[in-house]
């Protein structure tokens, strides 16, 4: 099942929320910066622990204050173009990361919009590939539950179109 949901992905409370980290899991701008100041302390400690996060792969940490159980970081690719492979490694980081929530046993998931902020992926072109992914992991896990939580308007009224067209 897929939902699209409006609002701070900091409020899901469901198993896991998706972080859009950088390399280094050691916190940043957007979304990162903001799962980390809500998640406390503790989350940047265990951060430390995992030697960062190639691009496209995904790390697993306890959610800490977060309403979440869980934070599964990934790391999206910078826009260069899209002769760089960026592509296939934002559709990696939304398969790995739902591969890991999966192999712990998490059916409930929300994704924010990866790589969309300060990464420069076009929006739209980003939303497509998301709903893709998402789509075909759930063909083969169909009890998985995958929320998308926008931040903002813009995002929010591109994955509301791409859904309801079924693209």
């Amino acid at each position: 099942m897929i939902s699209l949901t409006r609002g701070n992905i900091v409020d899901f409370a469901g198993d896991a929320i998706v972080n859009a980290a950088n390399n280094s899991l050691l916190g940043g701008g957007g979304v990162d910066g903001t799962i980390h100041r809500a998640a406390g302390p503790e989350l940047l400690a265990e951060c430390r622990t995992l030697g960062g996060c190639p691009t496209g792969q995904a790390r697993l940490t306890q959610g800490y204050s977060l309403p979440a159980r869980y934070v599964i970081h990934t790391a999206g690719p910078v826009w260069e173009g899209g002769n760089h492979g960026e592509e296939e490694l934002l559709a990696s980081c939304y398969r790995e990361s739902l591969a890991l929530a999966e192999r712990q046993g998490l059916r409930s998931i929300a994704f924010p919009n990866i790589s969309t902020g300060v990464y420069g992926f076009p929006k739209a072109a980003a939303a497509r590939i998301a709903i893709r992914t998402v789509r075909e992991f759930l063909e083969l896990h169909p009890e998985m539950e995958v929320s998308f939580l926008c931040f903002d308007a813009e995002n929010y009224a591109i994955y509301r179109n791409l859904l309801a067209r079924r693209l």
